[in-house]
């Protein structure tokens, strides 16, 4: 596949590896990528989007190749949103972009897509596998009040989210696990074999926690009315076994222009079944420039 690749400056002196895929006259789609992955993870989508989209991709800070930040502050949505604000204007400039992202790549875009200055720049979201944080407190707040056998739940897929609030415990954990033995588990839950290996998975995963330790606590106890500057694609897996379908449900609360589509995947479905996640998110965004 045709790429070049650039380093980009954030407004707080870190670094982020960022590849660009494709004709440059196409319309612009970047992707951003979860946790504990970086963005290898969506070369196999990338593959089917080529043709008709110039691809950005990035590694998310303490990510992939992208600098570490010393501070767990230095994760804050707030900052992330920023990190694709120094991305799109490096490589874009004042174009406007369709946006796509994954697991915690999709919780951190959640901050950009509710946010009045991208309004008119993001001409299409399509989120996988991760709500808005603010969204889900409200969410949250409503079962514990009146529904408390959804509230379970809703917190039995998120058993992970307080075991990555320890300080020692979480990091340490990902030595433990390297590309091959990563490689099974998400083989497993895909039930696919073969799938993409992430070798840089003991970097990823150690890292990548501060994402957690930064935001859950603050987005779950000071949650903010945030409602979507641009049309909304749900690409809803429905054997994951992280995120509830739950949050998807409560979207119409929050996007006024709201599409939702179900993927028979677990929560890999971007490495398991690419080319239906590339034509999902294809269709929306060319919808969008009709």
């Amino acid at each position: 596949m045709q790429v070049q690749t650039q380093w980009v400056n954030t407004t707080d002196q870190q670094r982020l590896f960022v590849k660009l895929w494709g004709n440059e006259a196409n319309p612009a789609l970047v992707l951003v990528h979860g946790y504990p992955d970086n963005q290898e993870v969506w070369e196999p989508v990338i593959q089917h989007l080529i043709h008709d989209f110039y691809v950005i991709s990035y590694d998310v800070r303490g990510a992939g190749q992208s600098s570490v930040p010393r501070n767990i502050r230095d994760y804050r949505l707030e900052q992330l949103s920023l990190d694709l604000d120094s991305v799109t204007h490096a490589v874009l400039g004042e174009r406007c972009f369709h946006l796509a992202a994954h697991d915690w790549g999709s919780i951190q875009s959640w901050e950009s897509v509710t946010e009045p200055k991208f309004r008119s720049r993001i001409l299409s979201y399509s989120t996988i596998s991760g709500p808005c944080l603010d969204h889900a407190a409200f969410l949250l707040r409503d079962s514990f009040k009146h529904q408390q056998k959804k509230l379970l739940k809703l917190l039995s897929k998120s058993w992970y989210i307080g075991v990555f609030q320890l300080p020692f415990l979480a990091p340490t954990a990902w030595h433990f696990l390297n590309a091959e033995r990563w490689g099974k588990i998400v083989n497993d839950l895909e039930r696919t074999q073969e799938l993409p290996l992430n070798h840089n998975i003991q970097h990823d995963g150690k890292h990548g926690i501060a994402l957690y330790r930064a935001n859950f606590i603050p987005r779950l106890t000071q949650p903010r009315q945030r409602h979507a500057v641009c049309p909304v694609q749900a690409i809803v897996l429905k054997h994951d076994n992280f995120v509830s379908p739950d949050y998807i449900k409560e979207l119409p609360k929050w996007v006024e222009d709201l599409s939702v589509v179900e993927v028979n995947a677990n929560h890999w479905a971007v490495l398991s079944q690419p080319e239906k996640i590339a034509s999902y998110i294809a269709q929306f965004a060319q919808s969008q420039q009709l």
